[in-house]
């Protein structure tokens, strides 16, 4: 072969080589979900995968259409701002929290443009994150789990359970100050309608959770009712453990408790709903607005009730109740 002919068919074999990375080049990035919770990737993964369903039902997989950077708060709120804005640096597509309403108000704070898509269990209106829920009007859209709505509701379960408990006690959250005020003035209203007191203690560490059941039967309370909260929502073992040393009857707002030994729970379908946070990121990824997608509210709701700890607890459960209850666990 001549130096000339050796050279070209060289040549020819350079540009064959570099055309696979020229065509990986022009492929388009793939798109980023910044994921941002208040809690910690051990106490979360039940949410992950409703989200994820979600997602697949959108036709997105992670890993090979679509990337999630995770940000976890380790239930410390005052972390939720710092989080938020590393992900508004690192220009994600779009900020999904599928179960937080602390968190969702920190990515809100944190920009103006970038979609966010929130699960959140208090008004979104109020909270500022949507100027209505039919025409969202902003960067932000989501579900509302309506937990906060629920609370009149869950108390009114606890004393048909318990029609004994005038003295009720509700364990809140301090540092997350817009759920704890908003959830307490719509308990006391209900309180006030049904004839019973109500009587806040707070905890928002391991130790305090201790420290307020010490002080709940100091003062002689009947039953408990507990707040939603992401930090109190890693305790439920703790909760469950403490409600049924001191026989105190307590209503949770979510299943898991229950699953973990609680009484009673009412609330809504929390899979189903971080499911719905999973299609919308998926619909915002495909192009749509926030500010077109009106905002969910769920028609799910489950009332659990554990037999096994009613039974420890010396309590029967009404027929009525009974009849209305979506699942008894033994």
């Amino acid at each position: 072969m001549s130096d000339m002919k050796r050279r070209a068919f060289i040549t020819l074999l350079s540009g064959a080589a570099a055309w696979p990375l020229a065509a990986r080049a022009q492929q388009p990035a793939m798109p980023v979900i910044g994921l941002l919770d208040t809690g910690s990737i051990d106490s979360n993964t039940r949410f992950i995968r409703p989200f994820r369903q979600g997602l697949a039902e959108i036709g997105y997989f992670e890993g090979q259409n679509v990337a999630i950077e995770y940000r976890w708060a380790e239930g410390r709120y005052d972390r939720l701002p710092q989080l938020a804005a590393d992900l508004v640096q690192r220009k994600v597509s779009v900020i999904a929290i599928p179960s937080s309403t602390p968190a969702s108000v920190a990515a809100k704070n944190a920009t103006t443009t970038i979609p966010i898509v929130f699960g959140v269990g208090d008004d979104p209106i109020r909270l500022g994150l949507v100027t209505s829920l039919g025409r969202p009007g902003g960067n932000a859209t989501g579900i509302n789990f309506l937990t906060a709505e629920l609370g009149a509701k869950r108390l009114g379960l606890l004393h048909e359970l318990v029609p004994t408990a005038s003295r009720i006690a509700v364990l809140a959250n301090p540092t997350d100050q817009v759920r704890m005020t908003s959830n307490i003035k719509d308990l006391e209203a209900a309180a006030r309608a049904i004839g019973l007191q109500i009587h806040v203690f707070s905890a928002s560490t391991i130790d305090e959770v201790d420290i307020a059941f010490a002080a709940i039967l100091r003062e002689r309370m009947h039953a408990l009712l507990s707040i939603p909260d992401a930090f109190l929502g890693t305790r439920r073992v703790q909760l469950a453990t403490l409600a049924a040393r001191h026989a105190l009857p307590t209503a949770y707002p979510l299943r898991d408790y229950v699953e973990a030994g609680g009484l009673m729970s009412y609330g809504t379908s929390l899979a189903d709903a971080q499911r719905h946070v999973g299609i919308y990121t998926g619909r915002v990824l495909k192009g749509e607005k926030p500010a077109d997608l009106p905002v969910v509210q769920p028609t799910k709701f489950e009332l659990v009730i554990n037999r096994s700890t009613a039974k420890a607890l010396d309590l029967d459960v009404p027929g009525t109740l009974l009849a209305r209850t979506d699942e008894v666990i033994e």
